[in-house]
């Protein structure tokens, strides 16, 4: 698969995810829908999330990072879009439950940053 193919592919999924979550805010009620409901929101917006920064993410860093592979950058781009999605569904699912602190927010950021920061180490020593 080329690059350009690639970013097409992830640009159509991006729009097609942000539509079904809009869908599913407009048409599904949270009242009567049960866990398929909230089963089907949370992974839109996490699929939604991943789609639209890998995309965004792949586009800033081809700017700013001219050296790099392109595979190499698709790849950690991708990775960073994933955890942020990550970020985004478990602070949404932490809000549902009137669990949501700063503190709860913080001790999950450093721990994806961490997980991030050790994927990265792996990749310098390969």
């Amino acid at each position: 698969m080329t690059l350009k193919s690639y970013l097409w592919l992830m640009s159509i999924i991006a729009v097609i995810c942000w539509a079904g979550f809009v869908s599913i805010i407009y048409y599904l009620n949270p009242a009567t829908a049960g866990r398929a409901g909230y089963l089907l929101f949370y992974s839109s917006i996490f699929l939604a999330t991943v789609a639209t920064l890998s995309v965004f993410g792949f586009s800033l860093r081809r700017r700013l990072l001219t050296g790099e592979l392109a595979l190499r950058q698709v790849a950690i781009t991708f990775r960073q879009a994933f955890w942020f999605g990550l970020l985004v569904v478990a602070a949404l699912g932490l809000q549902a439950r009137d669990l949501l602190t700063w503190w709860n927010l913080l001790i999950l950021l450093v721990a994806l940053t961490v997980l991030e920061f050790f994927f990265l180490s792996l990749r310098n020593k390969v």
